[in-house]
């Protein structure tokens, strides 16, 4: 029994620190999938158990510790940046800017709220309470990468004794989870919100506003002034983006390139954004209601989908790719990430997408050799872009920027430095040809692998002293300080959004979990929501969101506790 014995003992060797690892993360996961009243804390539980492994004294050696805390972070900020990139300077658009402001509004409150927690429940004069007040702050509002900030921020301000925040964090979490869904709840009553109403609401709002998915029409060409004009000028003069995947002529079918010449009593098939359908109907001819004739020529028109997986592909756009003309294809629909796109000229190609191409089935599979069409390719991660962007992002992490009156330079550190990376890296990485795709699946093994390490090193390295904090220190002020901070901002921009702004309430439901990065509130929305509201809510604030709370730990750290 000596062997074991020595295996649990002996801190120094590897076999011991894997040992350890892996117990507190299976352990952790394990019990965080248990629900109590339908909630559970799911992965964030890994911290609990890495501070009762770190209380009776498993543990592993500092250096080795934090190695895998701070690794653990670049991981997990880097992926999700890969994830929020495509989408964070979309998510400004039309109604987003609203919602975004409401964002920020809550995450200003948030920080607001701490501060008076602070100078009303605690001694100011202890250096160690306000870092302890900003680890509540984040597991408040249920924000592990902020954490992640914060923590490493104190390492540059607090050169030796660095205070372990992870203990007014561990405190406040479970609260926060619970706070966001029940504040939620009390904006329904306090607004006399009836769900039925916002679902109604929804309903009339998709069909009075449809989605730019791509519609189908098969048309008749009855307007005399299209009689002897090309496609490339009908198009021109109606300045919306169309494709026409095929035409029939004298009861024959072609596939139209720019140059097509369109005459009276042509029957085209139509692919356009569903918004300007009426539009085009009324301009090209009626709606014919048979089905599009099938060719009848040797070789047969064929539609096919074709997965992009070529890198050379990555970054170019539709218009220049010339199919219709040198081809004698068109693309008529793109699939990315689950979502139907219209196929406009101005489509950037990004691998991973899913193109329809319609056309003579050799040119149709011409097509398909030049994009790739290789499922397996898209099994294997783009390790290179994820390590190039680390590096990128840690250079870029590690400038000092000198402010005045601050006692160090400000750093966007290990984990604002690849998160600003990989968020640029995602939205334009294909312009310097960076392959960023990776399956959902993959980024998503990826962000768990590092958010545990992260959680399971920060538990074990605060569990020595938790005991001490939460009992027989101010562990039970970092209880309800954290729910305070949770729920007074929902209370004040929640009512704020519904009775001055008008947002749908399901919407406000996912801005609230997105502003929190909370998915067990979003589940909660998602539950009570028959449409898509309460994700388009929270995606849309979710990428400044995670920006900002990442940003604003530092800046908390940097301005107030250097003191």
């Amino acid at each position: 029994m000596d062997w074991l014995i020595k295996l649990f003992t002996t801190p120094d060797s590897v076999a011991h620190i894997v040992l350890l690892f892996s117990i507190v993360i299976a352990v952790g996961v394990l019990l965080g999938k248990i629900k109590i009243g339908g909630i559970s804390l799911g992965v964030t539980f890994v911290l609990f158990a890495g501070i009762l492994a770190g209380h009776i004294g498993f543990t592993a050696p500092l250096p080795i510790l934090s190695f895998l805390q701070d690794f653990g972070l670049i991981l997990f900020v880097f992926m999700i940046g890969l994830q929020v990139g495509p989408g964070f300077f979309e998510s400004f658009r039309k109604g987003g800017v609203g919602l975004n402001l409401l964002s920020v509004g809550i995450i200003l409150l948030n920080i607001a709220v701490m501060f008076g927690c602070y100078f009303l429940f605690f001694d100011t004069s202890n250096h160690v309470n306000l870092p302890m007040m900003v680890g509540t702050l984040y597991g408040a509002v249920t924000n592990t990468p902020g954490l992640g900030a914060a923590n490493e921020a104190l390492n540059s301000v607090f050169r030796d004794h660095v205070p372990e925040i992870a203990s007014g964090y561990a405190c406040a979490y479970p609260l926060g989870v619970i706070g966001i869904i029940g504040a939620t709840i009390a904006i329904r009553y306090i607004c006399r919100v009836k769900l039925e109403k916002e679902d109604q609401q929804l309903q009339e709002e998709e069909a009075a506003n449809p989605h730019e998915k791509p519609y189908i029409l098969h048309l008749k060409v009855d307007n005399t002034y299209l009689d002897g004009k090309t496609l490339i000028q009908i198009n021109q003069f109606l300045n919306r983006d169309l494709v026409c995947s095929r035409i029939l002529h004298d009861g024959k079918i072609y596939i139209p390139n720019r140059d097509t010449i369109f005459k009276i009593g042509d029957e085209v098939h139509i692919v356009c954004a569903e918004s300007d359908a009426e539009a085009i109907r009324a301009f090209i001819g009626p709606i014919v209601e048979e089905p599009f004739p099938e060719d009848n020529e040797k070789q047969p028109l064929v539609s096919k989908r074709i997965v992009v997986t070529n890198p050379s592909m990555n970054g170019k756009t539709l218009g220049k790719m010339h199919f219709s003309s040198v081809y004698g294809v068109n693309v008529t629909r793109i699939t990315r990430q689950g979502m139907d796109l219209f196929a406009s000229r101005s489509h950037h190609f990004h691998v991973g997408d899913r193109i329809m191409v319609v056309g003579p089935e050799d040119n149709v599979n011409r097509i398909a050799e030049i994009m790739g069409n290789s499922v397996k390719r898209l099994d294997a991660p783009n390790i290179a872009t994820i390590f190039i962007g680390i590096i990128v992002g840690i250079l870029f992490g590690s400038l000092p920027i000198a402010i005045p009156g601050m006692p160090v330079p400000l750093k966007l550190g290990i984990a604002g430095g690849p998160l600003i990376i990989a968020i640029l890296i995602g939205r334009f990485g294909y312009r310097i040809h960076l392959v960023t795709y990776t399956t959902t699946s993959a980024n998503m093994m990826l962000r768990e692998i590092g958010l545990v390490l992260f959680l399971a090193a920060v538990g074990i390295k605060a569990g020595a002293g938790f005991w001490e904090t939460v009992v027989q220190g101010d562990g039970l002020k970092y209880v309800y300080t954290g729910f305070l901070i949770t729920i007074i901002p929902i209370l004040i921009i929640g009512p704020l959004a519904r009775i001055k702004y008008k947002f749908n309430y399901f919407t406000i439901m996912g801005m609230i979990a997105g502003t929190y990065t909370d998915p067990p509130a979003l589940a909660y929305a998602n539950s009570v929501c028959t449409k898509e509201a309460p994700a388009i809510g929270y995606s849309t604030v979710y990428p400044l969101s995670m920006f900002l709370r990442i940003f604003t730990a530092q800046l908390i750290v940097l301005f107030c506790c250097g003191g």
